[in-house]
């Protein structure tokens, strides 16, 4: 079989960061990668989950909701994948910032967390999830689009 691009990617020199990981006519899929892979401690599962529910509330709340397709976490545990649409590199940049300093100040309920709502609502860490997110906007708090670039 082919293998798929996220594959052919080498692991053992990324480093954390944003990527554009693929571009699909006008669908980009970004790698939000919070952690350098195969270097564990990996993200524990509840602060993923809590990390996706904020990120995928603040960025379909955003200016660009229209533009956003899908946020959902990385199976290794390092990080998620973003996928836009009809956003420049620059305006997806602003909306993953924006997004991620708004999570990481977030304060109260944690969005979709009823059993209602969600298929695992009581697995969640917000203060993991708000000690995560913090490192990372540090991190991409003076990215530019240039920095996109897999190494």
């Amino acid at each position: 079989m082919k293998k798929i691009a996220s594959f052919t990617i080498n692991h053992n020199t990324l480093n954390p960061g944003v990527y554009v990981s693929r571009i699909d006519g006008d669908i980009t899929t970004y790698d939000m990668r919070f952690i350098k892979p195969n270097t564990p401690p990996f993200l524990p599962n509840p602060v993923m989950h809590t990390i996706e529910h904020l990120f995928a509330t603040y960025a379909r709340n955003s200016k660009y909701a229209d533009n956003v397709i899908y946020f959902g976490p990385m199976g290794c545990r390092t990080g998620f994948y973003f996928l836009v649409r009809d956003l420049t590199e620059e305006q997806a940049l602003e909306l993953i910032k924006g997004t991620i300093k708004k999570c990481s100040e977030h304060d109260g309920e944690i969005p979709g967390t009823t059993a209602v709502e969600c298929g695992n609502y009581k697995e969640h860490d917000k203060e993991g999830a708000k000690i995560a997110l913090k490192e990372y906007y540090n991190l991409l708090k003076d990215y530019k689009a240039e920095n996109l670039k897999y190494n």
